[in-house]
């Protein structure tokens, strides 16, 4: 089978390199896939991609005229892909579905720990040999309320680590787990959860229903001050709604692993450059917002585990014409 492997960082050559299966024949390319790449496809049997790439319908039509027929997504979302057309076309998609939950779970708590504790502001003024604690206040989260929204893999490992910090959880999802209930959490309406919360956490899938769940209303629902974090999928939120919120008081603080226009920007070293975003740039003024570049999943452990999923996704198809983390055109819960 020959592997055409898009959006290739040294991390991804390096793992993929180390594991090669003798019935693949990979080539990378550290372009993204869109509709000026898809043409390096020609002749492959399959693409490998991740989360920026672009597989809209245009792209999809280029890589079938090309003879590809397989799309392995080297991630747990696909919310970038046609399904509708891929399906028309007689592509098989597959993904990994969980790569490591831990690792974005940790992630999240990072951000809360940052925002709240302001460990970034701390370090860079230790640094420059500024010892004062003025503005470095924080809050016990002991007692505080968290909301998550989504309990799939991610949300649930998400309630377990802060099951141990003493805050109460609400939860909401459209389809409640009972494990989740058995612990004695709580399922609630979402504007519940926008009133209650102190701390709100995006754990869900992006689709049609999610697209900017945190929009003007539910933003004015929320209570005064309150901390959301996202490190699921930018276009849950609708930037410019939330940066009101922060002018408005009503957000108190944002942690982001995501962003909703982020292709153009996370995974590239633009030191040197002049970004020309001008709602990220915006975002990057406040000093109760703090931005990672997309690397809540970028453990070791993760890496592999998407490396060796893919690759027996890859596997399965080759020898039986589908596997287990086939990607059809239902609806996917929560991951």
């Amino acid at each position: 089978m020959k592997l055409a492997v898009f959006s290739t960082k040294k991390w991804v050559s390096n793992s993929f390199s180390q594991k090669i299966p003798e019935f693949i024949d990979i080539t990378f390319f550290e372009t993204g896939l869109n509709e000026e790449t898809a043409v390096l496809a020609h002749g492959f049997e399959a693409v490998c991609v991740f989360v920026n790439d672009v597989l809209n319908s245009g792209v999809i039509n280029i890589l079938a005229d090309h003879g590809v027929g397989i799309i392995a997504l080297r991630c747990a979302g696909f919310n970038n892909v046609d399904l509708i057309t891929a399906a028309e076309k007689n592509i098989t998609i597959c993904r990994v579905p969980a790569y490591s939950p831990y690792a974005v779970a940790e992630h999240t708590l990072g951000l809360i720990l940052s925002l709240n504790r302001k460990f970034h502001r701390a370090h860079a003024r230790v640094r420059e040999g500024n010892f004062s604690l003025v503005g470095l206040m924080g809050f016990d989260l002991h007692g505080k309320t968290v909301g998550v929204i989504g309990t799939g893999k991610i949300g649930q490992v998400f309630m377990e680590i802060l099951s141990g910090l003493g805050v109460n959880i609400l939860a909401v999802d459209k389809y409640p787990s009972d494990k989740v209930k058995s612990r004695g959490i709580e399922y609630v309406e979402l504007d519940k959860l926008y009133k209650d919360s102190d701390i709100i956490s995006l754990h869900c899938p992006l689709n049609h229903e999610t697209y900017h769940l945190i929009n003007d209303y539910a933003i004015r629902s929320m209570k005064r001050g309150v901390m959301l974090i996202n490190t699921s999928r930018g276009p849950l939120i609708d930037t410019n709604a939330v940066i009101n919120g922060l002018k408005s008081g009503v957000i108190g603080y944002v942690g982001l692993d995501v962003y909703e226009e982020e292709g153009d920007l996370f995974f590239e070293d633009l030191s040197d450059e002049v970004i020309q975003d001008d709602t990220f740039v915006r975002l990057q003024t406040f000093p109760n917002v703090l931005i990672t570049s997309h690397q809540a999943f970028f453990t070791a452990e993760a890496v592999d585990n998407i490396r060796d999923t893919t690759f027996e996704n890859l596997k399965e198809i080759n020898e039986t014409g589908t596997c287990g983390n086939i990607v059809s055109t239902e609806i996917h819960r929560s991951t």
